[in-house]
């Protein structure tokens, strides 16, 4: 699926299945903040974006997901290398689902996010 946000921040999508995703980013100076770290909303989009990509191949035809709430945590600030993010899928109800992301740079555990998602079928536009 065509994702021109994740186009944007040069995102790409090392793996996906259903009910987890792997995804990665080389950090480039489009990426800092004036501090020369990782703008924390790259590392949350990293987060979304996986829990997106985790979760999409668990839908049924005609089902999409959207955010509902995102809860992220920072450990360690990122300054340069490739980031990964590698999401799970914890629980899927018909109508919501929550699941885990964890970014890396190397071995090291940098932010860790868990979310919730809608699932629904969008209403038709009226004729």
């Amino acid at each position: 699926m065509k994702h021109p946000f994740a186009d944007l921040i040069d995102l790409q999508v090392e793996s996906q299945s259903s009910g987890s995703s792997t995804l990665a980013l080389v950090v480039g100076s489009q990426h800092l903040n004036p501090h020369g770290v990782v703008h924390g909303a790259v590392l949350y989009a990293m987060a979304d974006t996986g829990m997106g990509a985790a979760l999409y191949p668990t839908l049924e035809s005609g089902e999409i997901c959207a955010t509902i709430e995102i809860k992220i945590n920072y450990f360690k600030p990122v300054t340069t290398g490739k980031v990964v993010c590698k999401t799970e899928l914890v629980n899927r109800g018909k109508t919501v689902a929550n699941l885990e992301a964890r970014l890396y740079v190397e071995q090291s555990l940098v932010s860790q996010a868990n979310g919730n998602y809608a699932i629904f079928r969008p209403k038709r536009a009226e004729a």
